[in-house]
């Protein structure tokens, strides 16, 4: 799937700034969620690598993806990076992956990496699941 080519995932189709910043949806399903982006100029600061804030909203798309799977509404409310190791070009792919559910809580780690399979970034978020009252 390429950038603004939303048909199979309708969260991610809702997704406007992600799509904006070139990310492209790659796999979805319960508890897990890969994306990818083309590393680009626009990406890069003013030491020529690619901008934390571009690999916070990489990791936090495929967050948001994996969090959203099951198909109850879950918003963050923490999150956290650590920058490993800077990259300045080529292609970077977030994978997601659930670490811990519960009906209210669930937590996620993503990682990073660059091209050649290296760690660029390691992020871990939590999510408030809104689940349905019985």
């Amino acid at each position: 799937m390429k950038a603004g080519e939303t048909d199979s995932d309708p969260f991610f189709a809702k997704d406007t700034w992600a799509r904006e910043t070139g990310i492209e949806l790659m796999t979805v399903s319960k508890g897990r969620a890969s994306v990818r982006m083309q590393v680009t100029a626009r990406h890069l600061n003013s030491h020529g690598t690619v901008h934390g804030g571009v690999l916070f909203t990489l990791a936090d798309t495929a967050f948001a993806l994996a969090s959203n799977s099951h198909g109850i509404p879950a918003a963050a409310i923490n999150a956290h990076i650590s920058y490993v190791k800077s990259a300045s070009g080529g292609t970077l792919v977030a994978d997601a992956e659930e670490f811990s559910i519960s009906p209210k809580i669930a937590t996620y780690t993503v990682t990073v990496r660059g091209e050649g399979g290296e760690k660029i970034a390691i992020f871990q978020g939590m999510v408030y699941r809104k689940t349905p009252r019985t």
